[in-house]
């Protein structure tokens, strides 16, 4: 799943109102946030820890209009905690976010 920038970049634009320092600080919040979850699901031992941090995923997907991430994670809903490849496609997701 590739990131793609339509509605997510416009909400953040939205909320930072013209402000670009603000638009930067939100967009690094968000990453921090994504990366923060994924870590969490790198190192999920059981269902219950992967299911936190899926949800947490879904919810920033959701207070973001990210339809990229809320597919990634409900990808991850739908998978075995520790499963390499959800992580390895929210890995990229971030990398591609990032460097955007």
């Amino acid at each position: 799943m590739a990131y793609e920038p339509g509605a997510l970049e416009a909400t953040i634009a939205a909320a930072a109102g013209g402000d670009p320092e603000l638009f930067a600080e939100l967009r690094a919040s968000y990453a921090e946030s994504v990366a923060r979850q994924i870590d969490l699901l790198a190192r999920a031992r059981c269902d219950g820890n992967w299911h936190v941090a899926a949800m947490r995923l879904k919810g920033l997907a959701a207070s973001f209009h990210s339809n990229a991430l809320l597919e990634l994670a409900e990808q991850a809903l739908d998978a075995a905690p520790g499963e390499p490849v959800v992580i390895r496609q929210l890995r990229a997701y971030l990398e591609e976010f990032s460097a955007g």
